[in-house]
């Protein structure tokens, strides 16, 4: 009896405590404050430094007990996004990852941040991007509270609409398709004329788009590769069954492949596959791993000599994927690549009116004028990513200073806007930059010359010129010293490696690369 009644005091004792706590923060937030995370018992804070060096050496031993493959497939665009006494967050880029490494290796990086912290008691992985919440925390406002929810699936409404985007799945396991992207609204201009029409091509069934098959589109981030893409899947399921178009991001179909092999299902997977009359991968760069390239090349090889169409994008031309099998690239490269540039004025001002007229039908008394828009395609001179952010912006703007003049406009884009043409950092630059960082002359770093002194410069200029110039290895290896792409590679690589354990090299290739911008600038 009396273990019963203090079994019931204990448990009065923590309810009363978690309601004191809500309480607690509910005032916090109506009084404007912060919670705090030191001296209440919370969490303490941690500082950025030693969140980041716990986090070197917990990815250090994850990639020491997984093998390098499985690391840099699974595990390579891992950031850290929240650490605390009893709390890590880690972010990935998208759903797939997410499932992926929760799934596989969810219990071993628990494992691991407890040995880093054995005051660590979750291990959270998240989307970057999505909308998070912290478990619990209530948001009180003038009617009932509000709590917060993680958003648990990839949201594809874009910011001027609340309403919901219908998506269509292509094939059996194809990723889902946007609904917003197809050709209709797909601005076109002098940049990206050519891949249009290619792509308009494939969609229709021409029989002239298998002489330039497969396709190969490729461009930076934000040009409208995706877009592009599945606005052919989208066409060519008007004329098409499901099940023979198949639309999947590099990173799905690697994640579908490893679950089949899982699975023991792999052969059904293939078959899959090999009845499909139009394959289109996105984001191609992300393929890793040599057993599903090697399937993936299999696959390639099967379509084409079948004079199946296939469809791929990337961020660099084929030649440049140097982590693609050399089969897989000669077979890409047997097609058509074609680039799509950033958009010219005449192009960034008709993406601006297309969002003006999307916006219009939500709101019909917005109003832009044609000096802003014209304004706007000047001076923001980057993606379309880019012109949308800046419309989105002028448009939150708005909404609140009814009468925003030009100088106002500068103010807010600030950021985005740019008197001139952007500045584009030269090898040369980083050739100086680093030669005397280190007091070595620069034509050590082109010399043939293998002391310790000269090579680890040598190497850290080539990192820095693969991350800050659009060059590619052949070409850079030219600018030091006529020496091979090979070469150029193994440098990237090394400096990627070490960057992992050892914060001094990253603190100074960091300072390299202000020093390197402030020139540029």
């Amino acid at each position: 009896m009396v273990d019963k009644l203090n079994s019931k005091a204990n448990s009065f004792k923590r309810v009363s405590v978690n309601i004191l706590s809500a309480e607690k923060i509910i005032k916090m937030t109506d009084s404007g404050g912060a919670v705090s995370k030191n001296g209440s018992g919370e969490s303490p804070i941690i500082s950025q430094e030693e969140g980041e060096a716990a986090f070197v050496r917990v990815m250090a031993q994850l990639k020491v007990q997984v093998g390098i493959e499985a690391y840099t497939s699974w595990f390579g665009r891992v950031k850290l996004a929240e650490y605390s006494r009893n709390l890590v967050k880690l972010s990935v880029p998208t759903a797939f990852l997410r499932s992926w490494i929760n799934n596989h290796y969810g219990s071993l990086l628990t494992n691991l941040w407890k040995q880093e912290n054995s005051a660590i008691l979750r291990v959270e992985v998240i989307v970057r991007g999505m909308k998070r919440v912290s478990g619990g925390v209530v948001c009180k406002t003038n009617t009932a509270p509000m709590v917060l929810e993680e958003q648990t699936t990839p949201s594809f409404v874009e910011s001027y609409t609340e309403n919901p985007v219908k998506s269509v799945q292509t094939g059996v396991f194809g990723s889902p398709l946007d609904s917003r992207y197809n050709f209709e609204n797909f601005v076109e201009g002098s940049s990206n004329r050519v891949a249009l029409a290619a792509a308009r091509s494939i969609a229709e069934g021409h029989k002239s788009a298998l002489r330039f098959n497969p396709l190969f589109v490729h461009a930076s981030v934000g040009l409208g590769k995706t877009h592009l893409l599945q606005a052919i899947a989208a066409a060519a399921l008007k004329r098409l069954t499901p099940a023979r178009v198949i639309y999947l991001t590099a990173e799905y179909f690697m994640w579908r492949f490893a679950t089949a092999i899982r699975d023991n299902d792999a052969l059904s997977f293939k078959e899959q596959l090999r009845d499909i009359d139009l394959l289109i991968i996105d984001d191609m760069q992300f393929l890793q791993g040599k057993s599903i390239q090697h399937e993936f090349c299999h696959l390639l090889n099967m379509l084409l000599d079948s004079a199946k169409q296939v469809v791929v994008a990337a961020d660099r031309p084929p030649a440049e994927l140097e982590s693609l099998d050399l089969r897989v690239r000669s077979r890409l490269q047997g097609g058509v690549a074609l680039e799509i540039e950033a958009p010219d004025y005449e192009m960034r001002l008709k993406m601006l009116q297309q969002r003006l007229k999307v916006a219009q039908q939500d709101d019909s008394m917005l109003s832009i004028s044609d000096d802003i828009l014209e304004y706007i395609a000047r001076t923001v001179l980057g993606s379309g990513r880019d012109i949308e952010g800046a419309f989105n912006q002028l448009l939150f703007r708005q909404s609140f200073e009814s009468d925003l003049s030009l100088e106002r406009i500068d103010e807010l884009l600030g950021h985005l806007t740019r008197s001139g043409e952007p500045k584009r950092i030269r090898i040369e630059e980083i050739q100086r930059t680093v030669a005397r960082h280190y007091n070595v002359s620069k034509q050590d770093l082109l010399s043939n010359r293998r002391t310790r002194t000269v090579v680890k410069p040598r190497q850290v200029a080539m990192y820095l010129a693969k991350m800050l110039t659009p060059r590619s290895l052949p070409e850079i290896g030219r600018r030091f010293g006529g020496r091979d792409h090979t070469t150029v590679l193994h440098a990237v690589r090394k400096i990627e490696d070490l960057i992992c354990g050892d914060q001094t090299l990253a603190k100074e290739l960091e300072l390299l690369k202000r020093l390197i911008g402030e020139q540029a600038a």
